[in-house]
């Protein structure tokens, strides 16, 4: 399981791409979590084959999450994309995503020659996709947002889009190889983020040695590094680390 960090930003950061991840399975099967406004760029960068994705995640409908998708299916489009889509999120995603494309290429979706296939997922569920085996749980946040957990035999992946941590996510990550979380400011002070010093406690409870902090606030990010980086010397046994756009982690 190969892991490429398109961006790591928050919706506002112009230095770092929006949060956006690859991943591509041990059985070369592709997915794509989350695409903001920033992540076809990046995504095109990595990906120059029109029918290498095979699935897109949705974790939650706030722009710099999804309001990407329109571009990413035009760039498909105009590749001369043929292979079916699976766009995968919450029940309203199919709506979501139909309402996003005629605000912003009226009439396009009419011309896309490749199928998409909408899948849903509420929290708590489970999904077999590609031979990848998806679950569930609802993060704590301004609007509903899946963290979403992925396992390929042995290993696994969590992610949780946006939110603080709830008693559900951690039961969902407990064990995984690798967390990537959502850690908006150093501490829980904005409702609805995740802050660095409750995703470091996140991990100690789930019994989880790599973490990957992301979407952190912009100041925090050019102004506390240092702080960040003496949280995560406090916590042994936890590879916690801040990734740079384009970052490559292999499981």
């Amino acid at each position: 399981m190969e892991i490429t960090f398109l961006g790591v930003g928050e919706a506002c950061d112009c230095r770092y791409p929006n949060t956006s991840i690859l991943l591509k399975t041990d059985i070369g099967r592709s997915f794509l979590l989350d695409c903001g406004f920033t992540a076809p760029h990046e995504y095109f960068r990595f990906c120059t084959d029109p029918d290498e994705l095979d699935v897109l995640w949705i974790s939650h409908f706030h722009g710099d999450h999804f309001f990407g998708v329109p571009l990413l299916l035009l760039r498909f489009w105009e590749m001369g994309r043929m292979k079916p889509l699976k766009i995968i999120g919450q029940p309203s995603v199919e709506k979501k995503i139909q309402a996003v494309m005629d605000l912003a290429y009226p009439n396009f979706g009419k011309k896309i020659q490749f199928d998409l296939e909408f899948m849903y997922m509420n929290s708590g569920e489970y999904l077999v996709v590609s031979d990848l085996e998806l679950r569930t749980a609802e993060t704590f946040h301004s609007q509903p947002c899946l963290a979403l957990r992925l396992d390929e035999g042995e290993k696994s992946l969590f992610y949780s889009g946006d939110g603080r941590p709830t008693a559900a996510t951690l039961e969902l990550a407990h064990g995984c190889n690798l967390v990537i979380h959502e850690a908006f400011k150093l501490s829980d002070e904005v409702p609805g983020h995740g802050s660095v010093g409750g995703c470091l406690d996140f991990c100690r409870r789930a019994h989880v040695r790599r973490l990957a902090l992301v979407h952190l606030n912009r100041q925090v990010r050019m102004e506390e590094t240092d702080q960040i980086q003496a949280m995560i010397n406090t916590v042994s046994g936890l590879d916690a680390f801040l990734p740079e756009p384009g970052d490559v982690v292999k499981l």
